[in-house]
């Protein structure tokens, strides 16, 4: 590589969003970077250096230690042969994740298809669709993700979900009513409660997106549920339809979610939270009611 193409650690940085104190840290405690030095002394990265941080931060993002994203973004980056590096669950999240960063739908797809056919539903909901969704997130607060990016994968992966969901209405246990707050258009942690849920035994209704609560009540004459969920990612539009919720809770169990649900809310209309990350809340609500 020529001494042009090669940046020093300020560059590096800047390219990818990563401290260079972190830089140096990752250099020293796992080898991750491999610099050359100038003749000044300085050390200056290659691209193959750039490729490895990237990695990097990719596994971080999946949920994978630091310790074991840099060995397999290490391994990764060598050329390995195939083995845990390249098969295990935290590669997939990374494949997938780029995949859909990219709007490869098809490479999305399958790589969906790979996790599901090796790991149980629940493992890839919890350890690949939360920590993605999270991540996500998050880079779109940092502005590092584009409407396009947002909007494609959101809609990829409801797709996907909703075709898991086919048939979630016949179970034999009690049966639970999901819907989102009126106004309310982020439903996917709530579909991922409601496929954890039926994978115990529970029938699902699932009235989805922007449902007003009189709905909700109606539903109630025909369908007779143990519980229902109503989710909402801000206060407000919890807040909102405080009266109508107190009303329903009169007649039902109803279980607040989402990011919007808040302890002051739950007391004023007889509701109660759902604690933790949709996953561990089906699995406990499934749990509680044997």
């Amino acid at each position: 590589m020529s001494a042009e193409s090669l940046l020093r650690i300020g560059a590096l940085s800047q390219r990818v969003g990563v401290s260079p104190e972190l830089l140096r840290a990752w250099e020293r405690r796992y080898g991750l970077l491999q610099p050359t030095r100038s003749h000044g002394g300085f050390r200056l990265y290659s691209s193959d250096d750039e490729e490895r941080v990237r990695l990097m931060r990719r596994y971080l993002d999946a949920g994978v230690s630091a310790a074991e994203a840099a060995r397999m973004a290490l391994a990764l980056a060598a050329h390995e042969p195939a083995g845990d590096a390249r098969s295990g669950l935290a590669h997939l999240s990374v494949e997938l994740g780029a995949a859909l960063d990219r709007l490869d739908e098809s490479g999305a797809q399958a790589n969906f298809d790979r996790l599901l056919a090796t790991f149980t539903l629940e493992t890839v909901l919890r350890d690949v669709v939360l920590p993605y969704l999270h991540a996500s997130g998050e880079r779109w607060k940092r502005g590092e993700a584009t409407v396009a990016q947002e909007h494609f994968a959101s809609n990829l992966l409801r797709g996907r979900l909703l075709g898991l969901a086919r048939g979630w209405g016949r179970g034999t246990g009690p049966r639970a009513v999901l819907a989102c707050a009126p106004g309310e258009l982020h439903d996917l942690s709530l579909i991922i409660f409601g496929l954890v849920l039926a994978g115990r035994g529970w029938p699902i209704t699932y009235l989805g997106q922007d449902t007003p609560i009189a709905a909700i009540q109606e539903a109630l004459v025909d369908v007779e549920p143990r519980l229902v969920v109503i989710a909402a990612v801000t206060r407000q539009r919890l807040r909102a339809a405080q009266p109508q919720l107190r009303e329903l809770a009169r007649h039902v169990p109803v279980a607040l979610a989402g990011a919007g649900a808040t302890a002051p809310v739950a007391r004023a209309t007889g509701a109660f939270v759902l604690e933790g990350d949709p996953v561990t809340a089906a699995e406990r609500v499934a749990d509680e009611h044997r």
